[in-house]
């Protein structure tokens, strides 16, 4: 017989426990990755019983996949400005994604989402809207005189999020307070390295 994905009728959801189980699920798989995610790990860590999980999600794969969804978004569009100041807000949306709280999992995910079921489509969603956004960057910067119309964008994307990516991992981890000024510092710096090799010539 399946498990019902809603509460008991009549007692409503529980916010404060919901946001404990996505949490509890976020940094479980940030720590142990797929393999180490069960609903009883979930469980333990969130302070909830194992019924209380499984009254809301049937398996451990939808349980993630909420907590993806209410933890983790797409790329939004960037204000248009100029070609640099567009690129370097990206790369910041890029940086809060994987520092933080939720950096681990971001790490994982972009690892281990195409073997999870569900969870690979909601991840190439968010992808997606990377290149979504980074096209619509080089659009504006070729229309603009900025860039060469042969700009490559897969090359520029990729350029900017594997340095972001490495850089938070191969970077010690600053207080939190300093961590937005440490991003844009560097933000910048990667920008107009790519600007620079992008325009030569």
């Amino acid at each position: 017989m399946a498990r019902s994905t809603s509460t008991t009728q009549g007692r409503p959801r529980d916010p404060d426990v919901d946001r404990r189980v996505a949490d509890a699920a976020i940094d479980l798989f940030g720590a142990a990755g797929w393999a180490g995610f069960t609903v009883e790990a979930v469980a333990k860590r969130a302070g909830v019983g194992k019924a209380s999980i499984y009254l809301r999600w049937p398996t451990k794969e939808a349980l993630l996949l909420e907590a993806l969804r209410q933890r983790f978004s797409g790329v939004t569009a960037v204000e248009p400005a100029n070609v640099r100041e567009e690129l370097v807000q990206l790369a910041l949306q890029l940086f809060r994604r994987y520092v933080g709280d939720t950096g681990q999992a971001a790490f994982r995910i972009a690892l281990e989402a195409s073997r999870i079921p569900g969870v690979a489509e909601h991840w190439a969603g968010i992808r997606n809207s990377q290149v979504v956004a980074a096209r619509a960057i080089v659009r504006r910067g070729i229309q603009r005189g900025e860039l060469p119309p042969d700009t490559p964008v897969t090359l520029l994307l990729d350029t900017l999020s594997g340095a972001v990516m490495n850089h938070v991992q191969t970077t010690p981890p600053v207080a939190p307070e300093e961590r937005e000024a440490a991003a844009e510092t560097y933000s910048r710096k990667l920008v107009d390295f790519i600007l620079a090799n992008a325009t030569a010539g």
